[in-house]
């Protein structure tokens, strides 16, 4: 790849975490689940260099209610055969996965922990690990946690975590967090970081890549725990944050209760080292202001 900027392909580009990530970009209208559209994508891009995989149905309880689309989405098996149809594995595959492929039953996992999940999300997610590592040879697959950070320039429709605490806080509400169910929550820019040194390793060596990756932040937390975070660096009252146990609520999905993962591999093999998440809500709470 000497001598030109490599092609690199974003899958489910509206999402957040792409959002983040500001670069040019040329749209292509794609049906993941049917494949259509990608053989446009082949006559005016070529084959790409490196493709992130960002798209997903990653609402566990839209999951739960239609597992068939969250299959057909959630699996990349029409990306996939797309990427073979090239007659090699150069390009790099960068997929994003959850830290709901495990069970949820012990703190800091590790990646080769079993996997285990329990509602359909996760288990949708594990399968598409499997078919890739299965299918393709050259990958990361990457474990994320809750993501986290500021509004995007384009904003995306969903709800942002720390933003919405914030306002629920802002308005003195009284509102149930969970003090059982804990996470290890990491902020979008270094999400994106991780995905842009992937990026350059795989351009970089001429070696096919298999790599899986936990990528959350340095802190487990309960859900009650970071939303006291939010009010500690606001300036808010804790007492609005009421304490309750996940199962006292019916979601509508089970929810793991302790997916916290072990980093190290992350920060061994590319040197990152996510920041805390209470200097992330600083960061994402400075940019929202300003």
């Amino acid at each position: 790849m000497e001598g030109r900027n490599p092609k690199i392909l974003v899958v489910g580009g509206s999402g957040y975490t792409q959002s983040s990530a500001v670069a040019p970009a040329l749209p292509f209208a794609v049906d993941l689940s049917s494949g259509e559209g990608f053989d446009a994508v082949s006559a005016a891009f070529g084959q790409p260099d490196v493709i992130v995989n960002c798209a997903a149905i990653s609402v566990p309880r839209e999951c739960e209610v239609n597992p068939e689309a969250a299959m057909a989405i959630n699996l990349p098996t029409s990306l996939v055969n797309w990427l073979l149809s090239f007659g090699n594995e150069r390009s790099l595959l960068i997929h994003l996965s959850t830290d709901q492929v495990y069970e949820g039953t012990k703190s800091f996992y590790k990646e080769e922990d079993e996997t285990n999940p329990v509602n359909t999300y996760g288990k949708s997610k594990v399968a598409a690990e499997q078919f890739i590592s299965e299918k393709y040879s050259n990958f990361a697959l990457l474990r994320s946690s809750i993501i986290y950070g500021p509004q995007t320039i384009s904003p995306v429709a969903k709800s942002l975590p720390v933003q919405w605490i914030d306002s629920v806080l802002a308005r003195g509400d009284e509102v149930e967090f969970y003090h059982d169910e804990y996470r290890c929550p990491v902020y979008v820019k270094d999400v994106v970081d991780v995905i842009l040194a992937l990026i350059k390793k795989g351009i970089s060596d001429d070696n096919q890549m298999k790599l899986l990756l936990n990528v959350g932040g340095p802190d487990r937390l309960s859900r009650a725990q970071i939303a006291e975070t939010v009010a500690d660096v606001r300036g808010y009252s804790r007492l609005p944050i009421k304490a309750v146990s996940a199962s006292s609520v019916n979601r509508g999905v089970v929810s793991p209760a302790d997916i916290s993962m072990d980093i190290s591999r992350l920060i061994q093999v590319l040197g990152i080292t996510p920041i805390s998440f209470k200097d992330g809500v600083r960061s994402t709470l400075k940019e929202g202001s300003s």
